[in-house]
């Protein structure tokens, strides 16, 4: 745990602030997942394509909010287990950037080109 109170902190913080981010995105895309009415009288035919469509686009963004919610959640646990920078592949140290830029990576940019 000693690694946590040192340099990685700042990984812990960016971690936990993308999981808030990525929580209040939720809130709201929640409107544009909800089931489209299928009214003739109210909403024409092109309407309710335009409707269906945008409900199907909301409905991708959640999933990916989801993958990447986890991803971030495994992230925090590399963290807890101090294992957290290293290459999943060779065990080598994880470019310091590249860690920042994206705090979900698990491969160094060797293994990830070979």
């Amino acid at each position: 745990m000693l690694l946590m109170e040192g340099k990685f902190k700042k990984y812990k913080k960016l971690i936990e602030l993308q999981l808030e981010n990525l929580t209040a995105e939720d809130a709201l895309g929640q409107s544009g997942q909800k089931t489209v009415k299928l009214d003739q009288q109210s909403i024409g035919r092109l309407s309710r394509m335009d409707a269906l469509q945008s409900q199907a686009m909301a409905k991708a963004q959640q999933r990916r909010r989801d993958a990447l919610k986890l991803s971030l959640r495994v992230a925090l646990q590399r963290l807890n287990d101090e294992e957290f920078g290293y290459c999943y592949d060779c065990g080598d140290g994880i470019e310091e950037a590249r860690l920042l830029a994206s705090p979900v990576v698990i491969k160094c940019m060797s293994c990830l080109k070979g």
